[in-house]
């Protein structure tokens, strides 16, 4: 393939303006913001889920502790029923009124024992109440900090796709100068290895960094300037400058 000097000395160009979208893109990649966003993101999601376990425990004792409270109602009324037929005197048989003052006792301890779930589930609920309160105020903390880290990256964002637009911007100018089939070379090669061409310099290709052997220096000294020359090693093409040491 033959290209003008010039021509070729624009694939440098072009190469730099691509080295350049290559480095946006990784620092895109690679924002510290985005380790941060995906951390806390996780944690987020743990706290929500632990506000739901929280939550869901809350919502059980409530039930459990309105049954037992109505249990508490229920027995607590069968012994005043209880004591009102006592203390009305229609119960007179000795042993009938043995057996009703001890179905009270009974329903007394009954109620005491009841009463002593009632509390148990109180303390069971206010725990699990104040840890779903601090879970929620976790989860706003969170939120507003993840919410600041997201406008960050946005920005950061932002600027980076300003810059690689301006950059792809003067690469589409630069294709304009290269002849297409030059230009589909150094794609094509580009596409391989990530970079389609690259310097001569002091006798080694500034792609691959391989020092040229004497040989291949003085096949590429006897070419013809518009012949363009490929490194033997990466097989890019080498661009041949006052600096490539022939």
């Amino acid at each position: 393939m033959k290209a003008a000097p010039e021509a070729q000395k624009r694939l440098l160009d072009l190469a730099e303006r691509d080295a350049a979208l290559d480095r946006l893109r990784h620092r895109r990649r690679t924002l510290p913001e985005l380790a941060g966003i995906e951390e806390q993101s996780k944690k987020l999601a743990q706290i929500v889920t632990q506000i739901i376990t929280a939550e869901t425990e809350a919502t059980d004792l409530a039930r459990d502790q309105a049954k037992a409270e109505s249990d508490v109602d229920a027995v607590r009324q069968r012994a005043e029923r209880d004591r009102k037929r006592l203390d009305s005197g229609q119960v007179s048989s000795p042993k009938d009124l043995a057996s009703l003052q001890s179905e009270i006792t009974s329903l007394h301890r009954r109620q005491g024992d009841l009463e002593e779930v009632v509390l148990e589930i109180m303390e069971r609920r206010e725990a699990a109440d104040t840890k779903t309160a601090d879970l929620r105020a976790e989860r706003e903390e969170l939120t507003g900090t993840l919410s600041v880290a997201e406008a960050r990256r946005d920005e950061a964002f932002a600027d980076i796709d300003k810059e690689a637009g301006e950059v792809r911007d003067r690469r589409t100018a630069l294709a304009t100068e290269i002849p297409g089939d030059l230009l589909a070379l150094y794609e094509k090669l580009r596409e391989a290895s990530g970079v389609g061409a690259a310097m001569l310099q002091g006798g080694r290709c500034q792609g691959c960094r391989t020092t040229m052997s004497i040989a291949d220096l003085n096949q590429i000294r006897i070419a013809a300037p518009d012949e363009v020359v490929r490194c033997e090693e990466c097989r890019r093409i080498l661009v041949r400058t006052p600096e490539s040491g022939l």
